[in-house]
């Protein structure tokens, strides 16, 4: 990936005596700094120390409508190389293609033209990526029409996907799909139903969101993040609270994060990490600073551990002292990231089962 973690020099000087004792690439989201011009977005978040940016296309710093949309990628691209900053690009703008709807229209959309104008924004995110040397595209499924049945919305997610997922594969850049609370695919079980219906096709992985799971999840987020790894093509991260889905900042959600950041040391993902506070950018400046902090901080001490490996203190428990729910095979023997294979049956239910307690959380609202 483009220029992962030259940015930190920086930030050694300037913060933190001891920022590399840790094997995490962490970013930040720029859909949190609307404010700002994109190259000052960019020279903000290298001159705090950020190893990269989740980069999302939208009329306000990257728009993927442009006629010169291809002119101004390249430009992206020699700042990013000049900065040090490695991306990723994320495509949940709320009006980029509907300025009356937000994230419409959908994967889901009953007008099959409409559902093609989606397929092209993530193709054109696709070719985006390729040119910045992105390490993976974000998407998601988008909330379930009135009047479709559930069936009818799975079918039409699997078909509007293939094509991207044809083009992802040609251009080599994974497509990362991301369970969004209130959506058709809200959950991890979610991912595996589409994976499985697609064929666990290699170009498809995983953007864990992990206030997500704090949010409606029956794991921890630390567990989520040991039962996701063999998917995980991408990574977000934010404070957040049970049933409540509401981006917050660190600190002011429910979540502890030293198991988190811990459980994804032990993994094989190597990708970014990036923080994702879409409602905030009006303090996104001092947020950008003080997440990277907090994240630092938290992963003080944090040691790379390779996969399949058991920790030193004790082989059957992770830094949370919860048991490592990880597994040599996956179910249907689909590989992982690094080519080993994925968690066992019982990380995989193949049947989807409620939250205890818990009903669907809305999108972005609280639990109903």
């Amino acid at each position: 990936m483009r220029g992962l973690g030259r940015g930190s020099a920086r930030w050694a000087s300037a913060v933190d005596p001891q920022p590399n004792d840790h094997p995490l690439h962490f970013g930040y989201g720029t859909n949190g700094l609307t404010d700002l011009r994109l190259n000052d977005a960019l020279s903000l978040l290298a001159d705090l120390g950020y190893d990269g940016v989740g980069l999302t296309l939208d009329h306000m710093h990257l728009d993927p409508l442009a006629p010169d949309l291809a002119a101004r990628t390249r430009r992206v691209a020699r700042r990013l190389d000049e900065l040090g900053l490695g991306v990723t690009i994320e495509t949940g703008a709320r009006y980029v293609l509907d300025p009356w709807c937000k994230h419409g229209p959908s994967l889901l959309d009953p007008d099959p033209e409409q559902r093609a104008r989606r397929v092209d924004l993530l193709s054109r995110a696709v070719q985006v990526a390729t040119d910045l040397g992105a390490h993976a595209v974000h998407c998601f499924s988008g909330i379930t029409p009135e009047d479709t049945d559930e069936d009818t919305a799975w079918k039409r997610l699997a078909e509007s996907l293939t094509p991207v997922l044809d083009t992802a594969t040609t251009a080599g850049i994974p497509l990362a799909i991301e369970p969004e609370p209130g959506h058709l695919l809200a959950t991890l079980d979610d991912f595996h139903r589409l994976r499985r219906t697609l064929g666990s096709p290699a170009t498809l992985g995983l953007t864990l969101d992990i206030g997500h799971c704090q949010c409606l999840e029956p794991l921890s987020p630390a567990e989520c993040v040991r039962a996701a790894a063999p998917w995980l093509r991408h990574v977000q991260i934010e404070d957040m609270r049970r049933g409540l889905h509401e981006h917050l900042p660190f600190g002011d959600g429910e979540i502890d994060f030293p198991p988190v950041l811990q459980a994804l040391a032990t993994t094989p993902y190597q990708g970014l990490i990036v923080v994702e506070l879409p409602r905030h950018s009006h303090a996104g400046p001092q947020l950008a600073k003080q997440s990277l902090q907090f994240l630092h901080h938290a992963a003080a001490g944090l040691l790379a551990q390779k996969p399949g490996s058991s920790p030193d203190s004790d082989s059957s428990h992770i830094a949370d002292g919860s048991q490592d729910l990880g597994g040599s095979q996956d179910p249907e023997g689909f590989p992982g990231p690094d080519g080993s294979q994925g968690p066992n049956s019982s990380q995989v239910p193949d049947d989807e089962s409620p939250i205890p307690g818990e009903g669907p959380a809305a999108s972005e609202g609280r639990t109903p």
